[in-house]
């Protein structure tokens, strides 16, 4: 899942990243590959909270609403791709009843993407839900 980032640096900083989507998550680098990494360690511990607190996943807005924010302003943009299957809180495990052809393209998929038949499917909702809110 990609996430817009702004990356702010001034002369006599480290490299300042905010991640407009999730309020409150922000991150930093010594460099700016530094600033990257944690930007995405960052984002996977902030979504990993909020599914941990059975809070919503918030909703994701057009970078050019983000861009009328004045903190965000003198910043330059960028994208960071996060592997949602990877954010893990408790497992539980369940019972689903899904039709053969559906569970024989889950896994077919599953392989190609070399993951579990589970963390494709977590992978698959997180991502549904992320374009809900962006379609609302």
């Amino acid at each position: 899942m990609k996430f817009p980032i702004v990356i702010h640096k001034d002369e006599e900083s480290s490299f300042g990243v905010i991640i407009p989507d999730l309020p409150g998550c922000f991150s930093g680098g010594d460099t700016l590959e530094e600033a990257l990494v944690s930007s995405k360690e960052a984002i996977v511990c902030h979504v990993q909270g909020m599914l941990m607190h059975g809070e919503p996943i918030p909703e994701k807005k057009d970078i050019s609403v983000h861009k009328k924010d004045e903190l965000l302003a003198d910043g330059f943009w960028a994208w960071v791709d996060v592997d949602v299957s990877k954010i893990k809180v408790e497992d539980v495990d369940i019972n689903l009843t899904i039709p053969s052809p559906i569970l024989d393209l889950i896994d077919d998929i599953a392989a190609q993407d070399r993951e579990s038949r589970s963390g494709l499917v977590a992978r698959a909702v997180l991502e549904y839900a992320w374009i809900r809110v962006e379609d609302k």
